[in-house]
């Protein structure tokens, strides 16, 4: 498993939360979403084998937000 700590800018409210966990949730591989609206950053626990940082990017950026930087670990 791993993990990662992304920085999303436009997460602002509960609803962007919705979205984002709702849309990271549903792919394979995905053990934890966690939203942190205040500080605008997203946890995620995942298998790499089954998901990749860029197709996670991908996934943000279709629900039109896009990630700033990533953290590993």
């Amino acid at each position: 498993m791993s993990s990662a700590l992304l920085k999303v800018p436009d997460i602002s409210c509960e609803h962007c939360e919705q979205t984002i966990t709702r849309a990271l949730a549903a792919q394979p591989g995905v053990r934890l979403v966690r939203v942190d609206v205040p500080d605008r950053r997203v946890r995620l626990e995942y298998d790499e084998s089954q998901l990749s940082l860029d197709r996670v990017k991908e996934i943000l950026a279709d629900e039109d937000y896009p990630v700033e930087s990533v953290s590993q670990g």
